[in-house]
């Protein structure tokens, strides 16, 4: 059953919430193209959690804010949500620019945590290793490039988007420009960071990622050395939509064990 969606104040953001089941709680933090529609990824974390999804500052129905300028603010400004909200023993989930921002959030304060899980982070930067540029592509080519399976890609582009969803998508596009134009996608001070990460860890990857390659989660396998690392095989960027049960799996075993 989709949530219905909510909006509440932090730090005088109006924030746009999407909030279903009960346990404990799970903050998914999305990429770039935002929350997007109600997955079966979602459904099945909140048929065991407290699932928490919100629009990053400056995507969907969030706010604007000029004072939110960039990732790492994004991160005061998460951390700012689970104080609000009181939440404690937080699993954060995040994919793509989420897992980045999540990253971000874990290096400052980790007190309200209770485990990490990034899913094809962004953030991170390995020399002689490209990554797509996704500021370059088209429509088209972004949603052919993220997928391996091209039927979802032929599914997405067969819909005509509505007036209202156009709006949004540009917002989002706006948004992500803004966080993550120069330079692209990373944060040239977040490696040096992350042994602060204590919490426990996982990390995901689809093995044909042609986004961010599957060979980076070495370097967060580096950085992070007690962090468990899955590569889902025959998998594009987002293993949530096109490995969701075989990513489900290992996310509920992880976090489970991390929870005791």
């Amino acid at each position: 059953m989709v949530p219905t969606g909510q909006l509440i104040e932090v730090s005088g953001v109006s924030t746009g919430l999407l909030r279903q089941g009960k346990g404990p709680p799970v903050l998914f933090i999305h990429g770039a193209n935002g929350v997007g529609p109600w997955l079966p990824f979602f459904e099945k974390l909140s048929t065991h959690y407290d699932l928490l999804i919100p629009d990053h500052p400056g995507f969907g129905r969030s706010d604007v804010p000029a004072w939110i300028k960039s990732v790492p603010d994004l991160a005061f400004f998460y951390l700012d949500f689970i104080e609000k909200l009181g939440l404690k023993g937080v699993h954060i989930i995040g994919t793509s620019m989420g897992g980045w921002i999540a990253s971000e959030i874990a290096i400052r304060d980790s007190s309200r945590l209770a485990s990490l899980t990034m899913v094809g982070p962004a953030g991170v930067k390995v020399k002689n290793v490209p990554v797509g540029d996704i500021f370059v592509w088209s429509a088209e080519e972004a949603t052919r490039n993220i997928f391996l399976d091209q039927a979802i890609a032929d599914r997405l582009l067969s819909v005509k988007p509505t007036d209202e969803q156009l709006d949004v998508m540009m917002k989002n596009r706006f948004a992500v420009t803004k966080y993550g134009w120069q330079p692209r996608m990373h944060n040239p001070d977040l490696e040096k960071w992350l042994h602060r990460i204590k919490i426990p860890t996982f990390v995901g990857w689809g093995r044909e990622d042609k986004i961010i390659p599957a060979s980076y989660a070495e370097r967060w396998k580096e950085r992070i050395p007690h962090a468990q690392v899955e590569i889902f095989e025959n998998c594009g960027h987002l293993p949530h939509i096109e490995a969701s049960d075989a990513l489900f799996a290992k996310v509920k075993k992880f976090i489970d064990e991390a929870a005791v």
